[in-house]
């Protein structure tokens, strides 16, 4: 009896030890397979598609203006502008004025040296002064004259007078009077030579033929300065701009001009003053076409400002861009035109966080803003940085900031 248990003890022993181990196996197993499935997961969540940041603007109603732009930047011009230079060459003598100096009509701007034409301006008007004391003289002697000849005849019907000796005092009072008149030609012939003094001493002083801004002065005192050959282009000796009246002159495509007539409405903005947006009207387009550029030929338009008050801190040459305004609604269902993709399309971003693409239909449009006439409404979010890497239909998106649609 005591044999058979002390063989049957190793038999259950044996037995306890397998199931321990197949136990151990079975937790193993389960580890490693919780393993499997832990990494399995954090493969799929970090392989998953992150979502791609991007900006959108509303859909909503505003001003929307169909328009047409210069092709290359345009310029500030001055109403009136004059490169000055004296019709005669010489020496500077005298410069009574500096730039950036506000002139008037008839300010001495330069004068050259012009001594002897002094001396001749002061000789004919003495020529001019005794010419004048001649001509009174000789006119008192007619006068006398015809007073002796009035005195004999009143004699003659007394008697008293011959006939011989009237007929020499109204040959002397004619001859006389002949005499005054010689002599008042002469006073006005030595007029007109100091008239022609003076205008040759006028070109020796350039003067302001109207009010404004001395931009520019090209000679010093004691230089000497000739004016410009014929057909021969040179700097001028003073540069006198009229600031008081501006305007933009710009280079419009050749195919939008046939739109343009005068007196439209046109947005004004310059790169000197950023953010802002000026009024202006057309007031001239060129009746010809530039081909100076054959693969952009382009028309010359010219733009006023509305406001006067809005050329005051302008220079003339800044640069300038104009927008004619073809068309305009003040309430209009719009979005950034920035936000249309080729074939009228557009990315909106739903409340799933989700860009869906829409087909979108047009009407006025310009840099700015488009009119939606369908496929959008009001209050719907469009996305704007289209060109974003993966940014594209389907796609999960997270909205990196929301920006209004300025007017």
């Amino acid at each position: 009896m005591n044999r058979l248990d002390e063989n049957e003890q190793p038999l259950s022993h044996c037995l306890n030890m397998e199931h321990v181990m197949t136990a151990k196996r079975i937790k193993m197993l389960g580890i490693t397979l919780l393993a499997v499935l832990l990494v399995v997961a954090a493969i799929a969540y970090l392989g998953r598609d992150k979502p791609v940041k991007v900006i959108v603007k509303p859909v909503e109603y505003g001003k929307v203006q169909d328009t047409v732009a210069n092709t290359r930047a345009g310029t500030i011009k001055a109403c009136r502008r004059a490169g000055l230079s004296p019709s005669i060459g010489g020496q500077i003598a005298h410069l009574p004025v500096k730039e950036g100096d506000h002139v008037k009509p008839g300010d001495v701007l330069m004068e050259l040296w012009n001594a002897d034409r002094l001396a001749q301006v002061t000789l004919a008007e003495r020529e001019a002064r005794a010419a004048k004391a001649r001509s009174r003289q000789s006119c008192v002697v007619a006068r006398v004259a015809e007073r002796e000849a009035q005195r004999l005849r009143q004699l003659r019907k007394k008697g008293l007078a011959s006939e011989e000796s009237i007929d020499r005092a109204d040959g002397e009072a004619r001859a006389k009077e002949a005499a005054c008149k010689a002599a008042q030609a002469t006073a006005e012939v030595s007029l007109a030579r100091l008239d022609v003094a003076r205008a040759a001493l006028d070109r020796t002083r350039l003067t302001a033929p109207f009010s404004g801004i001395v931009a520019e002065i090209n000679g010093e005192v004691g230089e000497y300065v000739t004016p410009s050959p014929v057909g021969v282009a040179t700097r001028p000796a003073v540069d006198l701009v009229d600031i008081t009246c501006l305007y933009v002159s710009a280079p419009i495509d050749e195919v939008d001009a046939p739109q343009i007539r005068l007196g439209m409405q046109a947005n004004i903005s310059l790169d000197a003053f950023a953010n802002r947006i000026f009024s202006g009207r057309v007031s001239r387009v060129a009746p010809y076409v530039l081909d100076i550029e054959r693969q952009a030929r382009t028309v010359d338009v010219e733009v006023r400002f509305l406001q006067p008050d809005d050329t005051r801190n302008m220079l003339p040459g800044y640069s300038a861009d104009i927008e004619i305004i073809l068309a305009e609604r003040q309430k209009a269902l719009r979005i950034p035109t920035e936000a249309i993709m080729e074939g009228n399309k557009v990315l909106v971003f739903t409340d799933e966080n989700l860009l869906e693409e829409r087909q979108i239909e047009t009407g006025l449009s310009n840099w700015a803003f488009t009119e939606v006439l369908g496929g959008v409404k009001a209050g719907e979010r469009v996305v704007v940085s289209v060109e974003r890497e993966g940014v594209k239909a389907g796609a999960r998106g997270e909205i990196e900031n929301t920006l209004p649609a300025n007017d």
